[in-house]
């Protein structure tokens, strides 16, 4: 069984993530993945998927939009391609996606059942039903169009799925996890991201109880045309009820609709913590313990994020546009793609999982320690100035191959 673990409100975007920063996102996303199952575990892996904090801010390091509904798609479509070579090896498979993809889930989780052994039709009952419960259990004004299921061979998963409110220009992502999920219809959540938008009619609440068991005793003493009477008569004084109380409420991440990143949109001093770890380990320490050429300081910036993201804890992820400075955004917020510094932090990613498959853990365990210095040193920083890092920025894009969906920045060539 498993449960919802929050959920995530998102400007509904629409477009698509061009091939050089997709590509990249799979190569990225997916040796993360590696990285975090090595230091972890798979299921440390699958419960960080199900937070919906650190699933925005995964996809902002990988250089989509920070804030939009499009990082779900494109993290979801990214993981399905760069796990599904390393899916024996890993013994993790995304099924699964947007639209007709989402609606061929069961058939892939049948399929998949056969090919590894597992019950393949009870995860094609536990798709559908999760799918139902976000529709009709929770009214809440979005239809689902995007369903990511995340199953491990022993059986755990992770259910990811977005909705839409098309009037409204928005997107609730939802998200579930099976440890620890006792029941579909109490309180199942592991998370849910999105906008209030009004009466939403939560039949999941663990307060709803006697409401679903009123709905079923109703339907069994009367039928449906006896309920239909019932309801027409609950008028004026006959429709007393209690007052409501709060609905209890789990992790739940809202974005704005704009695309700029402001510096209220980030925690000053973790930012200032990240820059000055990465200043602190030193390019030439770096490139020499992690035995990759060519790295420089604005490379380990950008590890010391990847890092973070790798082995931070929960709260650490409160402002996920934080993470956006390491590989800028694609439509150029806060800054356009550094492609050359993108191309070197899949390169020592790559090369440290590599080495930790052999037995050398060293490099791993460097990033590591590129995250604790960061938390040691945010205890004494001061607010990082977020005018400047971004304007140092975009005055240095052009040589670090700074890309976006409007083209080149300059014809600099310089490896970052």
């Amino acid at each position: 069984m498993g449960h919802k673990t929050g959920s995530a409100d998102l400007p509904l975007h629409g477009g698509r993530v061009p091939d050089w920063l997709s590509n990249r996102m799979t190569a990225l996303g997916a040796v993360m993945c590696e990285a975090i199952i090595l230091h972890y575990g798979r299921d440390e892996l699958l419960r960080r998927l199900a937070h919906p904090f650190w699933f925005q801010a995964f996809g902002a390091v990988m250089g989509m939009d920070w804030h939009s509904s499009g990082i779900t798609t494109s993290v979801l479509g990214a993981l399905k391609r760069g796990l599904a070579p390393r899916a024996r090896e890993l013994g993790l498979h995304v099924c699964g996606g947007r639209g007709k993809h989402s609606r061929q889930t069961p058939h892939e989780l049948i399929s998949l059942g056969q090919r590894v052994g597992l019950d393949g039709a009870a995860l094609a009952a536990t798709s559908r039903l999760v799918a139902k419960v976000d529709t009709a259990a929770v009214q809440d004004g979005y239809d689902l169009y995007l369903h990511g299921f995340i199953v491990a061979d022993d059986g755990r998963w992770v259910v990811v799925q977005q909705g839409m409110r098309g009037e409204a220009g928005t997107a609730r992502r939802y998200h579930w996890l099976s440890e620890g999920l006792t029941s579909f219809v109490e309180a199942p959540h592991a998370g849910i991201e999105g906008q209030a938008s009004g009466e939403v009619v939560n039949l999941t609440d663990v307060r709803a109880q006697p409401s679903r068991a009123a709905q079923i005793e109703l339907l069994e003493s009367l039928g449906p045309e006896g309920i239909a009477r019932e309801v027409a008569s609950l008028t004026g004084d006959k429709a007393k009820t209690s007052p409501p109380r709060a609905q209890m409420t789990l992790p739940h991440l809202t974005m704005p609709a704009r695309h700029d990143v402001r510096s209220s949109d980030v925690v000053l001093t973790r930012l200032r913590a990240n820059l000055a770890a990465a200043a602190e380990r030193g390019p030439k320490d770096f490139a020499e313990l992690l035995q990759v050429p060519g790295v420089g300081a604005r490379t380990v910036r950008s590890l010391a994020l990847v890092a973070e993201v790798m082995h931070g804890a929960p709260c650490r992820f409160s402002d996920p546009a934080r993470f956006a400075f390491a590989h800028g955004g694609k439509d150029r917020h806060p800054f356009p793609v550094p492609v050359h510094v993108y191309d070197q932090t899949i390169s020592v990613l790559k090369t440290a999982v590599c080495s930790a498959k052999l037995g050398q853990s060293d490099q791993l365990h460097a990033l590591a320690r590129l995250d604790a210095e960061s938390r040691r040193l945010e205890e004494f920083a001061e607010a990082a100035n977020f005018e400047r890092v971004v304007a140092e920025e975009r005055v240095r894009s052009a040589s670090y191959g700074g890309r976006s969906i409007f083209g080149w920045e300059g014809n600099g060539q310089q490896v970052a």
